[in-house]
């Protein structure tokens, strides 16, 4: 069987794109994950103008991905098992509107993919409070800054990616070993 050569984007956020970055390299299927800012409304934001919160954008991902290696809606499936949706602005210790739980569609089929894995999600009752993650169509996105991208590979020693973004990593390796890339 021939793999197809088309690809779908993504864009997710939930809470600090450094997070999700990290993570979604791991996938097998996906050729490239960024980090930016969307859903705000101001052009080319700058890191600082959106962690003030002025802005409305959220911290989110845009990953370019395979369909016939991995699905959006398995995208879904690890996007929900590495953050918290119900929480409202915030991820932890990381408090804002840019850390909103965020899914920017970028088809009508993502949007009905998104309704119907919180639907699915609620209904099994894995979180005591009720999902918050707004879905909304994509419009615009803003890469970030160098620095932020790859940050966890860049500072795997750095005390944040160490506490926080380390134990997603392997909350993935247990749980979707069978997506992740091969070890070369």
């Amino acid at each position: 069987m021939t793999k197809s050569k088309t690809h779908s984007i993504a864009t997710l956020g939930g809470g600090c794109f450094w997070c999700l970055d990290a993570v979604f390299n791991y996938i097998e299927g996906i050729s490239k994950v960024t980090s930016g800012y969307s859903g705000g409304k101001i052009k080319n934001p700058s890191y600082e103008q959106v962690c003030s919160g002025i802005t409305g954008h959220a911290e989110v991902v845009q990953i370019t991905f395979d369909p016939s290696v991995i699905s959006f809606d398995e995208l879904l499936e690890i996007f929900f098992a590495i953050h918290d949706p119900t929480q409202l602005n915030r991820q932890g210790a990381d408090v804002g509107s840019q850390y909103r739980s965020v899914i920017f569609c970028h088809s009508e089929e993502q949007e009905e993919s998104a309704l119907y894995a919180i639907k699915r999600l609620e209904q099994e009752k894995i979180w005591k409070n009720p999902i918050v993650t707004e879905i909304s169509p994509f419009e615009e996105y803003y890469i970030a800054e160098e620095y932020h991208q790859n940050y966890y590979e860049k500072n795997p020693t750095q005390s944040y990616c160490s506490f926080v973004i380390s134990p997603k990593i392997s909350k993935v390796h247990q749980n979707f070993s069978h997506k992740l890339k091969p070890i070369l």
